[in-house]
């Protein structure tokens, strides 16, 4: 979390009229009615974008409201101005503020929905969002691993399946080099298989599977195995397939 940005989004809604207090927010003018983070995302949230700043200041002002109200709706309007006419946002501090608030301390379950519902189910934007994030430095955490990098690295393949097999298998298969990764590029590879979205190759998946080093009776390992093993890509395009695997592996 970004103190400084903190504290300037704090200080924005308060000129809004919003202040927060104990349980929740409130507006000056309604000070009983007691607000959510949720309720102050959808309603002031676009409004930052509005500001008479110039879009790196704009943006920077959301990262901030995000670290502040840690709502996903935070996200979606991100998203939205890159997508407007007035965008892209820019590129430089747009992939910072993601990849800054991946390798924080605190959960954040907000960045990496919005990851993965939104940058890598689009087609259009999964490929440049994975390299940002991850794609483009893998090979640096890999071989100067420290703690920040690598809390990064494990929630990004841990939302990758919607991403392209194309595009993310070279990360994989340098992740594949480092132990402290396995356990997260398991869970990739069982996303890309249960995903709604989910995407991979199932014979180079199961090359990848077979060399990853996990404990002895991982959840849900024998089975995958098995439906990548049968050459089956999509649960949901193969939904009997991993139902077979689960019965023959209990």
């Amino acid at each position: 979390m970004d103190g400084g940005a903190v504290e300037a989004a704090r200080h924005w809604l308060a000129e809004q009229g919003v202040t927060q207090v104990r349980g929740g927010w409130v507006r000056h003018e309604q000070p009983d009615v007691l607000l959510t983070a949720n309720d102050v995302a959808h309603t002031w949230a676009g409004d930052v974008f509005a500001e008479d700043l110039d879009a790196a200041g704009r943006l920077r002002l959301a990262f901030g409201l995000l670290d502040l109200l840690d709502e996903y709706w935070v996200t979606c309007e991100i998203r939205f101005a890159d997508d407007s006419s007035e965008g892209p946002l820019p590129a430089d501090v747009l992939w910072d503020g993601y990849r800054r608030r991946l390798e924080a301390d605190e959960e954040v379950e907000a960045v990496t929905y919005s990851l993965w519902v939104d940058w890598f189910e689009d087609r259009a934007t999964s490929a440049k969002a994975f390299a940002e994030v991850l794609g483009n430095d893998i090979e640096h955490v890999v071989t100067d691993p420290s703690q920040a990098p690598l809390r990064r690295a494990r929630r990004v393949l841990e939302c990758s399946g919607p991403v392209p097999w194309s595009v993310k298998e070279p990360t994989y298969r340098t992740a594949l080099r480092l132990p402290a990764l396995h356990p997260a590029l398991f869970r990739g590879l069982r996303a890309s298989f249960h995903d709604v979205y989910g995407d991979l190759e199932p014979a180079a998946a199961s090359a990848l599977l077979d060399r990853l080093d996990l404990p002895v009776g991982t959840p849900h390992l024998a089975e995958l195995r098995q439906v990548l093993a049968a050459g089956h890509a999509n649960h949901h395009r193969s939904p009997a397939a991993r139902d077979d695997a689960v019965r023959s592996c209990s």
